[in-house]
C-alpha cells in the first residue's frame, strides 16, 4: 500500500527520551529554591512541551519577569545535573533506522532550547536521523503552528502528508493548528483521557507498537 505520510515529526521529551520525571522534579526544585509555591507533579508535567519561559509563566502567572528568569536559571542547573542519567525509551534506537529505510523523512519539534536539543542529539547520536529540528527558542511555543510550519516548509511536505508524534496535548494541538495528523504516546507527560480530547489518529503505550503501526499503516 502507498504511504499515508512522507514526514514523521517527533516531540523529544516524553516521546523519544524518558525525561518527564526529571523535568518535573527540576521544575519543583527550582520553585522551592527561589521561594515560590511549588507546583504539583500534575502541573509540572502539564507544562512539559511548552517553551521554558511559557511553562514558568503558566505555573506562576503573578510573579515578576525577574523571578521567572531566576526560576528558569535554577531549573536549568537542576536539570543539567541529572541530564546524563536520562535515557531514550526502549525501541527508539531500533525504530529510527527502520523509518529511514521505509522512506520517511523525520524531524523534531520540541519545547527544549536549541542548546539543550543539540546536547542530547550529540550524546545520543540521533542527530543524523532528522532532516530538520526546531526548538522553542527559535519559534513560538507549542501549540502555535509556527514550529511545525517551518518544518513542513524545510522538508517540502504539505500538512496532509505529515504526522506529529507526541505525548502531550500541546503536541497534538500543534498538529491540529498546523493542519497535520497526530499520533499520541500514553507513557509521557499527559494521560490518555487528555490526549484523546485532541483526536489523534491512534495512540500507543510503547514505542515498539508505534513503530509497528507506522511501518504497516503510515
Amino acid at each position: 500500500m502507498p504511504k499515508q505520510f512522507d514526514l514523521l515529526v517527533f516531540d523529544w521529551d516524553g516521546t523519544l527520551m524518558d525525561s518527564t520525571g526529571t523535568i518535573a522534579r527540576a521544575i519543583q526544585s527550582a520553585f522551592a529554591e527561589v521561594g515560590l509555591a511549588v507546583p504539583s507533579d500534575k502541573d509540572a508535567r502539564y507544562v512539559i512541551g511548552y517553551g521554558m519561559h511559557e511553562a514558568m509563566q503558566y505555573l506562576a502567572p503573578d510573579v515578576s519577569a525577574a523571578e521567572i528568569a531566576e526560576v528558569v536559571a535554577v531549573y536549568r542547573r537542576f536539570y543539567l545535573a541529572q541530564d546524563q542519567d536520562v535515557a531514550l525509551y526502549d525501541g527508539v534506537l531500533d525504530a529510527l533506522p527502520q523509518f529511514v529505510d521505509a522512506g520517511f523523512q523525520m524531524a523534531v519539534a520540541t519545547g527544549k532550547s536549541r542548546a539543550g536539543l543539540d546536547r542530547v542529539l550529540a550524546s545520543t547520536g540521533l542527530g543524523a536521523f532528522f532532516k530538520v529540528t526546531r526548538t522553542a527558542d527559535e519559534a513560538f511555543s507549542k501549540p502555535h503552528p509556527a514550529m511545525l510550519h517551518y518544518i513542513l516548509d524545510q522538508c517540502g511536505v504539505k500538512g496532509g502528508r505529515a504526522v506529529m508524534i507526541g505525548d502531550t496535548t500541546h503536541d497534538l494541538q500543534l498538529a491540529q493548528n498546523a493542519g497535520t495528523q497526530s499520533l499520541a504516546l500514553t507513557y509521557g507527560a499527559h494521560k490518555l483521557p487528555e490526549l484523546l480530547t485532541c483526536k489523534p489518529l491512534a495512540h500507543f503505550d510503547d514505542f515498539h507498537t508505534l513503530k509497528d503501526w507506522i511501518l504497516l499503516n503510515a
